[in-house]
């Protein structure tokens, strides 16, 4: 029987399924880089909307923390952190190491594991035991660790799966050259036989796409009548068109969130080399690039058709889209895909493969091409390129379809219905 504080009993829904009174809300997330990868800006801008529609919002994760509204508490839970780049794979001192989930941490990465959702839900846990009173409900962000278990035992409980991360270790693993590669990728993607557990035991998940919840039904067993689904929003107040920047003819523009198989940033490169043989393009790369990247770059030739920026403000990101002709989003496979979504909201012509849910984002508003295929993207590319008023009328498309389809007050809304339902399941 499921055990429960008090305070849960004072949570009814009305008739149309919603929670009578603003809800105390927990936010939990293992990992939430403000600068790259989707999981600091979902927390970011769910936290920022849950709040702005009436609900009291606390959020707890491990480094890197995010960045919230000033008025939205941060609980930070240090771990080890040993995959900052500043202090990448340091030696802890035995001090550290005399804590148990700090040893397990260090042993996961030594090991050549990614231990960090299984001790972030510990050290949840451990933080979550003594507030069980405080929140009405606990919402996951793709942790799905055995803590996170611990506390659906004890409390209402919903998870975030934003897509089945088994696609991303069947990319890598057959992307690896040799088969000690192949085992490497295996054992850092061994978390998830835990995350299936997991979240085959929680009543309600969320997820961002209707790909994203068949693929996740399917890839971990979990009935589809769990899911409910709700589309990211786009970050309005910060992605959009800039007057007084005029668009660079030439100029295209792609995130590099992390440096995967996944992102399918090799094809991108390789169309750019194919369409700069006939034109002056560059492509400005939002990110950082990898040794295995940098070599692709020198043996196509196309040093001067590419630049990384590195890390940017948020400011600089959008003066970077106001200045494109266009955005390409490579992708093999997104669960959702912001960066399409971002793109439309500055007005940006899109390029983007049908690679998982981002049809779903892009509509009719871009130019969709099959994934893995570098010449269906200099096709594409060459297109926009020579029929510049297509683009923008592609761009303007894109704008009107965030506005009316993407928006966080909607995310949000959707949100709280999802967390009447689990109140229910709780009764």
């Amino acid at each position: 029987m499921t055990r429960l504080s008090p305070t849960r009993f004072q949570v009814h829904t009305t008739p149309s399924g919603l929670p009578d009174r603003p809800l105390k809300i927990c936010l939990l997330g293992y990992r939430s880089n403000p600068h790259c990868g989707g999981q600091g800006v979902y927390l970011k801008n769910l936290s920022r909307a849950l709040k702005s529609i009436g609900h009291s919002v606390t959020v707890i994760s491990g480094p890197p923390y995010p960045l919230l509204s000033p008025d939205i508490p941060l609980h930070r839970l240090p771990s080890l952190d040993l995959y900052n780049p500043a202090h990448l794979f340091r030696v802890p001192s035995l001090k550290e190491l005399a804590i148990p989930v700090n040893f397990m941490e260090w042993a996961g990465v030594s090991t050549m594991g990614f231990p960090e959702p299984f001790t972030f839900g510990i050290r949840a846990w451990q933080f979550m035991r003594h507030r069980i009173n405080a929140f009405d409900i606990v919402h996951d962000n793709q942790s799905l660790s055995y803590g996170i278990n611990a506390i659906a035992r004890r409390m209402p409980t919903i998870a975030t799966i934003h897509h089945p991360i088994t696609v991303d270790r069947r990319i890598a693993v057959r992307a690896a050259a040799t088969c000690l590669g192949k085992l490497k990728q295996l054992r850092w993607f061994s978390f998830i036989g835990m995350q299936k557990r997991v979240a085959r035991k929680l009543k309600r998940i969320i997820t961002v796409s209707e790909c994203s919840k068949k693929d996740i039904a399917r890839e971990f067993r979990i009935p589809e009548n769990r899911f409910q689904v709700i589309p990211n929003g786009i970050d309005t107040d910060l992605f959009h068109p800039i007057a007084g920047i005029s668009r660079e003819p030439f100029r295209i523009i792609t995130t590099h969130s992390s440096d995967v198989p996944l992102k399918g940033l090799h094809y991108l490169l390789c169309a750019v080399a194919e369409v700069s043989r006939a034109r002056p393009v560059h492509l400005s790369v939002v990110g950082t690039p990898g040794k295995a990247i940098t070599r692709l770059i020198r043996d196509l030739g196309i040093e001067r058709h590419v630049t990384f920026t590195g890390r940017i403000t948020d400011a600089e990101f959008v003066r970077h889209y106001a200045a494109a002709s266009m955005a390409v989003v490579p992708s093999v496979y997104e669960g959702f895909g912001l960066p399409a979504g971002e793109a439309m909201a500055c007005g940006v012509p899109v390029i983007s493969t049908t690679g998982g849910a981002l049809p779903e984002v892009v509509g009719d508003a871009g130019l969709l091409v099959p994934p893995k295929d570098a010449g269906a993207l200099a096709a594409a590319i060459t297109r926009l390129l020579d029929h510049p008023e297509y683009a923008s009328a592609l761009g303007q498309k894109g704008y009107e379809r965030v506005h009316h389809q993407f928006t966080w007050t909607r995310a949000a809304e959707k949100t709280i219905a999802a967390y009447g339902e689990a109140l229910c399941d709780y009764r």
